[in-house]
């Protein structure tokens, strides 16, 4: 296994690379001599390569970057929600290389395996180093201890796949895997800090400190999806009134417009008619936008955090009414704050399943062996 200073050398190279080595020694806080020293078995085994000579505009010898190697094989993540599996290939940095939304007809774990082998077989994956899953719910290690979307607990997940695939399986909570890939590959790399805030079928924080994912056993539990943002707003299935969860998901969203056009209308027709012009749709749409900004205005104060990364299926909110979720930042802001910095991952559902591509690639690096 690799020692702490070879793994920040390979996830350094990995999320900034092509990169100078003066700039690594800088990043890493090691001099030219202990670069190169670290640097060695890395290229002896071809795992990072020297590119060609470039001038950097200073004085002296041209730079030569350090990269990952080209082939390093490919990655398959996987969202799993109660109805369907998104599932994508990525290279190691998680760039997108083929992806398939599939139905899931069972819950039962056996089955739930076998459905993700078969579309992880049929996107023909040559070079498969690993695979990571994605899921709501609390994760620890390769077990689901607890996910309501698939009425699981404490099922050993990833050996049920790993036994399916061949190779190995990360596991992980979908919030935690997007604010890794995020971190990583995404809006947030190079942000030192940041939350992460999803709006969908359901309303998800993840939040960024020092460069580090947040963790926790609560990370599952949907702690994000109550908090009271309007006092005169609807009310969630909890009973809650003018919560996150009953302002901002796609599902009460459509039920307002629903109910106040007495007809049945998608989420995206609710956004639709709200651009339009209809009244019950406006009024429904503002509401969640001045909510959706005040969570934002709430993240921020109460993290530190001023940049907050935007995510999830449902996030076409923002597009349609972006000129008043940032009104409602800066009237829960003091206006002696750093204004907030917005970053809007439009991917959907892609967003997740490429976050579960990212913690098998972290992993991966963690399996690196250079003895």
């Amino acid at each position: 296994m690799l020692t702490d200073s070879e793994r920040a050398l390979a996830r350094a190279v990995l999320i900034h690379g092509p990169i100078a080595r003066s700039a690594l020694t800088n990043r890493l806080g090691l001099s030219p001599a202990s670069l190169t020293r670290l640097a060695k078995p890395f290229l002896d085994r071809g795992y990072l390569i020297e590119l060609d000579d470039l001038a950097d505009g200073s004085v002296g010898r041209p730079v030569r970057p350090l990269d990952v190697a080209p082939g390093l094989g490919r990655f398959a993540g996987v969202k799993v929600t109660g109805d369907a599996l998104e599932v994508v290939v990525t290279d190691v940095r998680a760039a997108l290389l083929a992806q398939r939304t599939a139905a899931l007809e069972t819950h039962e774990p056996d089955g739930v395996a076998s459905r993700i082998a078969e579309v992880i077989r049929s996107l023909e994956v040559e070079a498969l180093v690993g695979v990571g899953v994605a899921l709501g719910g609390a994760v620890d290690g390769g077990t689901v201890r607890y996910a309501p979307f698939l009425e699981w607990e404490d099922v050993r997940f990833a050996s049920l796949l790993e036994q399916e695939l061949g190779v190995p399986v990360a596991l992980e909570n979908d919030l935690v895997a997007l604010a890794e890939a995020e971190r990583w590959f995404g809006l947030g790399r190079g942000i030192p800090g940041f939350v992460v805030l999803t709006i969908g079928a359901g309303v998800g924080y993840g939040l960024v400190v020092g460069g580090e994912v947040v963790r926790s056993a609560e990370a599952g539990l949907g702690l994000g999806g109550h908090i009271p943002l309007n006092d005169n707003g609807p009310l969630c299935q909890a009973g809650h009134r003018g919560c996150s969860q009953a302002l901002l998901t796609s599902g009460s969203i459509a039920a307002q417009v629903s109910a106040a056009l007495q007809r049945p209308v998608t989420y995206d027709e609710a956004l639709e008619r709200a651009v339009a012009g209809d009244p019950a749709a406006a009024a429904v749409v503002e509401a969640a936008a001045d909510a959706l900004g005040r969570l934002i205005a709430l993240a921020a104060n109460l993290t530190f955090q001023t940049a907050a990364v935007l995510a999830g299926e449902g996030i076409g909110l923002f597009a349609i009414a972006e000129d008043r979720v940032r009104a409602a930042i800066a009237a829960g802001r003091d206006p002696r704050a750093e204004p907030v910095r917005l970053y809007v991952d439009d991917s959907g559902f892609t967003a997740w399943a490429r976050g579960a591509a990212a913690v098998s690639i972290q992993a991966a690096v963690d399996r690196l062996r250079l003895d």
